[in-house]
């Protein structure tokens, strides 16, 4: 294992700008990335309906003790920083946490009304746990404590707002230098993407770069007001540790 490697960890909730960041990292000469690397674990253990179950446990590890020895092992010749896309629903219970202190770990948030919306047309009764809010304030939690720093946080909106900006302070952070190319991508679907990419991801593969933040005036159905508020409720303690 290379001393300088760098690995880092963006841990996220579904439907945010999770996959145009992994593309971002992609872009870079001196980097490896991956995406949602416990996803098959996830879905083995808990018999979740998602579409492509079935599909995304065949053809992905689903052990996650081999998967975090993955997280943390070698990189592959001629490659300094891996870039792992994570999403913190799917650390399930029964995954340890000691791995973590192994990786950088980052967290990328978006307002719950924002993101409810979006995953309802997808996930049609969700509970707290299938938002990732609740464990990913537990990871920011362990992480911070386990430490004795607090980890990055970026909103989705203000880094939609200046992705130069904000990638320049994550790079800083991490102490790799930032490379203009992180700012735009060619178009279409990568190697590097799960099985589950065609059915998950409508716009990253149209898009070339980060789209400006547009606000969303759809509501959260009055159905789930109580699912808003509680989310609402662990998004903002996140919230207040935010990059500015």
């Amino acid at each position: 294992m290379s001393d300088d490697a760098v690995r880092i960890a963006m841990w996220s909730g579904p439907r945010n700008i999770s996959t145009a960041m992994m593309r971002a990292w992609d872009t870079r000469e001196d980097s490896v990335v991956c995406d949602e690397p416990f996803y098959s674990h996830y879905l083995k253990t808990t018999g979740k309906p998602h579409p492509l179950a079935g599909e995304i446990i065949e053809k992905h590890e689903s052990d996650w003790r081999r998967v975090a020895e993955w997280m943390t092992g070698p990189l592959p010749v001629g490659k300094t920083l891996f870039y792992q896309k994570q999403m913190t629903h799917h650390l399930t219970p029964d995954v340890e946490k000691d791995w973590l202190l192994r990786v950088s770990n980052c967290f990328l948030i978006r307002d719950p009304r924002e993101m409810l919306t979006s995953y309802l047309k997808k996930i049609p009764d969700p509970i707290a746990e299938d938002t990732g809010y609740p464990q990913q304030v537990e990871i920011f939690d362990y992480v911070r404590e386990k430490t004795g720093s607090t980890p990055p946080v970026i909103d989705t909106k203000d880094f939609l707002g200046d992705p130069a900006g904000m990638l320049r302070q994550l790079c800083e952070i991490f102490d790799v230098e930032f490379s203009d190319s992180m700012l735009t991508w060619e178009p279409g679907f990568r190697e590097t993407d799960g099985c589950w990419a065609e059915y998950w991801y409508t716009e990253v593969p149209t898009s070339t770069g980060f789209r400006p933040y547009l606000a969303k005036e759809e509501e959260v159905p009055a159905e789930f007001a109580s699912l808003h508020d509680e989310c609402q409720a662990l998004y903002q303690k996140l919230y207040e540790h935010r990059l500015r």
